[in-house]
């Protein structure tokens, strides 16, 4: 599918002139099995910069697009033979559509949740079980590999590659460039943690979600939250797994994390001050949790948007400096 390539090649592009330091944010390079012209499903011919057996020696990462002619073993088993090999080198790897033959076809993905275009998901389930394919998700992160849905979702894709690496500010820039949704509706894992689970939750707890994300430091154990909503303990828990995949203590976390990452980003209190108003126990409690969800420290995700805290702690009338 010739958008499987263009949409995350616009998307980089764009955000390449958005500089830091004078250095390109990216720099993208299309890759084939040879180096011969070939033709997208729409007829649309692309010319690869370079053959995979001549493919630079370093990626910081890896797309694979999709499009009918990957469900081909012929086409995705040496697709995944170099995957193999040079996967373990880059720092992520990602596919679009159904581009994620090719990456399963690793057994890299085996155990993980995945996404792809909701009319392959019976298909890939019966090729590939050891997968949780998710049918609803946009795109799904599971640390190092980022796997989409079909076609436009890989803009969304490669939007959440961006703020990944350089913040929302830069991400919604782009999608501004490109007159698309920073996060859209349609999808539950494109969203935050609250949203994501106001969106899942339903009848009661649905009030219950609203109320936690908005009281991350108060009491969120399992009885006070069953309390709240007049049922048991036990009843709660099997609630939350039902709506959400995971137990109440899980949602708790994401929720307080996700409350902590924008307090961090927007204010220049402590890190110990942002844990404790987030509802943790201790600042190295909160510490070990941050690292697990974004694989980076508090302060230094603080590092990387000081630009962030900056402008919020300007007075509005303030000149910058």
């Amino acid at each position: 599918m010739a958008l499987d390539i263009i949409g995350p090649f616009d998307a980089f592009a764009s955000a390449a002139d958005k500089t830091l330091g004078g250095n390109p944010l990216y720099r993208c390079i299309l890759l084939g099995p040879t180096r011969e012209p070939f033709a997208a499903a729409s007829g649309v011919l692309f010319t690869p910069n370079a053959e995979l057996g001549r493919a630079p020696a370093e990626f910081d990462t890896i797309i694979v697009p999709g499009g009918p002619g990957i469900l081909d073993p012929a086409n995705s088993v040496p697709i995944a033979s170099w995957l193999t090999r040079r996967a373990p080198h880059c720092r992520r790897v990602a596919s679009v559509c159904t581009g994620v033959y090719a990456l399963a076809a690793t057994g890299m993905l085996d155990g993980r949740r995945a996404a792809t275009h909701w009319r392959y998901v019976s298909d890939f389930r019966r090729r590939f079980p050891a997968v949780e394919v998710d049918p609803d998700a946009i795109f799904v992160e599971s640390a190092p590999f980022w796997t989409s849905a079909g076609v436009t979702a890989g803009i969304d894709l490669a939007l959440a590659l961006i703020e990944a690496d350089h913040g929302p500010e830069v991400a919604l820039e782009v999608a501004r460039d490109l007159v698309v949704y920073l996060k859209r509706e349609g999808g539950q894992a494109q969203y935050s943690a609250p949203l994501r689970f106001q969106v899942a939750a339903r009848d009661r707890l649905a009030g219950l979600m609203a109320w936690m994300s908005t009281h991350p430091e108060a009491d969120l154990s399992v009885e006070r939250l069953a309390a709240r909503v007049a049922v048991s303990p036990r009843n709660l828990s099997r609630q939350f797994v039902k709506a959400f995949g995971v137990p109440p203590g899980r949602v708790v976390e994401l929720l307080r994390l996700d409350a902590a990452r924008t307090r961090i980003t927007t204010t220049c209190g402590s890190i110990d001050r942002i844990a404790e108003s987030v509802g943790f126990r201790s600042g190295d409690v909160f510490r070990r949790a941050f690292m697990r969800r974004f694989n980076t420290s508090p302060s230094n995700y603080r590092d990387r948007f000081r630009v962030n805290v900056a402008q919020a702690s300007r007075p509005p009338n303030a000149r910058p400096r």
